[in-house]
């Protein structure tokens, strides 16, 4: 009889990303395991073409937190092989599991990293991101061939956190004059007017970009960003996803970077530039460049 996995994902997306390198290594570790995802509403589209999945249950918030008691009634009824929770709600021990993890705080390590930790998975996967056929195809349609593009997410759940839209704008030009010569621009967000307006200076910068904020799916977004030879993002889950998808990625943060160690953006070429003083104006255009060519191995 297959294994049945139980997993409950962080809420934000640049955290549930952050969690999808265990899910991958269970999938593959575990031939023919069964996982049921737990995810928040912005997120679980993460998880729609994740090797091994059973299905996805969304979780939706109430204020009343009754949002657990109608998860535990949809979980209750089966045993579970192992029962992970990365939101520390305990739900691991209100039902039957023969293994039990439930997220804790390891201090020093990254956050990707502490989810390894809690399983036992050394050395730890680094994230994932997943897209099915149809994505792929879509993404091909947005963004066919024809030269580098540079992927650039300029919004970010706080504003503050938003690096100026001009030096986006600026550094696209320089790349695309520099090292991603003939480079063209594509601009990603979230759906929304509130992220739609954050993008909008941008847009407006580079009337030639190609435009996807709030048009896609989050599997199609991991399609759009895969085709890209560079993303530079505020810290944002588009940062991570950018990381997950595996290519080059340089994220821009100036806040809280006594904390910015456990969530920096984890890839095969990530990395950030972070500057302290909550003034995302501090990080200069040529500061962004170097970073860039730093994540692009040049």
């Amino acid at each position: 009889m297959s294994e049945k996995i139980l997993f409950v994902a962080p809420r934000m997306i640049g955290d549930a990303v952050m969690a999808c390198g265990i899910l991958d290594h269970l999938a593959r570790t575990r031939p023919g395991a069964r996982i049921t995802v737990a995810a928040a509403p912005e997120a679980a589209g993460l998880f729609t073409h994740m090797p091994g999945l059973d299905r996805v249950i969304v979780v939706r918030k109430r204020q009343t937190h009754t949002h657990w008691l109608a998860l535990w009634a949809a979980v209750v009824g089966t045993h579970w092989d192992m029962a992970v929770d990365l939101k520390g709600s305990g739900l691991p021990y209100a039902v039957l599991a023969r293994n039990r993890f439930m997220r804790r705080p390891m201090p020093g390590l990254r956050l990707y990293q502490q989810h390894a930790a809690l399983l036992g998975i050394d050395p730890a996967p680094l994230p994932v991101a997943w897209a099915g056929a149809a994505e792929r195809a879509r993404a091909a349609a947005l963004i066919p061939e024809g030269g580098p593009v540079v992927a650039l997410c300029p919004t970010a759940s706080w504003t503050p956190k938003m690096w100026p839209a001009e030096r986006f704008a600026a550094l696209f030009r320089r790349l695309a004059a520099g090292p991603l010569p003939g480079a063209r621009a594509a601009v990603f967000g979230g759906p929304g007017a509130r992220e739609r307006a954050g993008a909008a200076p941008l847009l407006a910068a580079l009337p030639d970009a190609v435009d996807l904020v709030g048009a896609l799916t989050l599997p199609e977004v991991s399609a759009c960003l895969a085709r890209c030879a560079l993303a530079v993002s505020n810290d944002s889950g588009l940062m991570h996803l950018a990381a997950a998808s595996g290519i080059p990625t340089l994220g821009l943060r100036a806040h809280f970077v006594d904390q910015a160690a456990r969530v920096e953006p984890a890839g095969r070429a990530a990395g950030w530039i972070l500057r302290g003083g909550d003034d995302m104006a501090a990080i200069g255009v040529a500061e962004a460049e170097d970073g860039c060519r730093r994540v692009l191995g040049l």
